[in-house]
């Protein structure tokens, strides 16, 4: 009997977290090297194409393990593709989006398309230490997106030689070529207040038959407190 009280006794406690003190941060910052998966060799896309991604997430800890929890809020994502050389004609009333080569004529040198959405990221989340949000983090989920805008900027106006015509810029903004709505797959892991993320389109960008079936993608930095 006495060999059993000491064995209980003895029996390692389970420490409890208290998240009484954690830090009140919801930013979630994020950028990242944006691209396309599905693009066709004909469309020429150059350059630095980046994404730029803030949100104000709310972080809902699991009563029975706090080191996990769910994160979910609102924000804004935004892509901005790269081209060269390139006529990506928003306003125009084809039923395709057109890509055009315009190498051998006048034409904008640099070319962006950029869209603007509004998401819902939900996160299913681990953290080593979340009363203080240092040590070792991952988290999975997705994120649900509705299209703001969609635009194109184009500048460095010059003749098929290369020889600089105009320094004016060219802006363009038509949403009618794109699906209004997006789902893509998100991932992260990091230690502290930095990870690194990737995101996978789920949806395409440009709806069914008015081009090709593009899907972005993004891998980069993010900077969050939880």
């Amino acid at each position: 009997m006495s060999s059993t009280v000491m064995a209980q006794d003895t029996k390692p406690q389970k420490q409890k977290i208290d998240l009484s003190n954690r830090p009140n941060d919801h930013f979630m910052v994020q950028f990242g090297l944006a691209n396309w998966t599905g693009l066709p060799d004909t469309i020429n896309k150059q350059g630095f194409s980046k994404s730029f991604n803030v949100y104000f997430m709310y972080d809902f800890p699991f009563k029975t393990n706090p080191r996990l929890s769910i994160g979910i809020g609102p924000g804004i994502s935004t892509d901005h593709i790269v081209f060269n050389k390139t006529y990506i004609g928003l306003k125009e009333t084809t039923t395709l989006l057109p890509f055009t080569n315009v190498s051998d004529t006048n034409h904008y040198k640099k070319n962006k398309l950029a869209t603007v959405y509004l998401e819902a990221p939900v996160e299913f989340r681990y953290s080593s230490h979340p009363e203080n949000g240092t040590g070792f983090k991952w988290a999975v989920g997705l994120k649900v997106g509705t299209l703001l805008n969609a635009h194109t900027r184009n500048t460095k106006y010059e003749n098929k030689s290369g020889t600089a015509i105009s320094t004016a810029t060219m802006k363009e903004s038509s949403k009618r070529y794109f699906n209004k709505s997006r789902i893509a797959a998100t991932a992260r892991i990091g230690v502290g207040h930095i990870s690194v993320f990737g995101s996978y389109a789920l949806t395409p960008l440009i709806r069914d038959g008015a081009g090709p079936v593009v899907k972005p993608y993004t891998i980069g930095l993010t900077i969050s407190g939880l």
